[in-house]
């Protein structure tokens, strides 16, 4: 995956997310491969990993500036989220690693992105966010084993644009914007 501005067709698939570095996505990554060996299914992809901060889905290309614009705004200090809790929802077949304690910093990332988005008209999820990285689809589920805490040095956040291709989800991200 690389940085890039991408061509401009009609519409993009976007969200805004945490994206780990490199150690982070291995942790993560390990802990898919502990999680598979309990419940089964369809592990996600290493290079998918991400927590997202906000959907926006299918977007106007020309609305790309404006969503610049909206991440441009906002201003939150560095932190570390401690993913040390791994969960499954029934509902959808996730396996989940996810934290047990939201960091203020996260919760102020999340608020300003959103207050931002919503005053330039953008739809914003109004449920209470929930940190967690996606590790496997399509799972059984099960007792929750206990996993090994991944330590995720949060840095700065991402634009993201999505498609989905035979094989599955392919992310590029499009733009960085670093915390304080």
């Amino acid at each position: 995956m690389t940085e890039s501005r991408l061509a401009e067709p009609d519409t993009l698939r976007l969200f805004f997310a945490l994206w780990p570095d490199d150690a982070t996505r291995d942790a993560l990554n390990r802990t898919g491969k502990w999680l598979h060996q309990h419940w089964g299914g369809q592990r996600m992809r290493a290079d998918t990993l991400h927590i997202t901060l906000a959907f926006l889905g299918s977007t106007p290309a020309e609305q790309l500036d404006a969503l610049v614009a909206c991440a441009d705004a906002v201003r939150t200090e560095t932190f570390e989220l401690l993913l040390d809790q791994a969960g499954y929802w029934r509902h959808n077949r996730i396996g989940w690693l996810g934290a047990s304690e939201t960091p203020p910093q996260h919760v102020e990332l999340v608020s300003a992105l959103n207050a931002a988005l919503q005053a330039a008209g953008f739809p914003v999820d109004a449920r209470p966010h929930v940190p967690h990285v996606t590790l496997l689809r399509k799972s059984a589920g099960g007792d929750v084993p206990a996993c090994a805490p991944v330590h995720w040095p949060i840095s700065g956040f991402v634009l993201v644009a999505s498609r989905t291709e035979s094989d599955g989800a392919h992310y590029e991200v499009i733009r960085r914007w670093p915390l304080a």
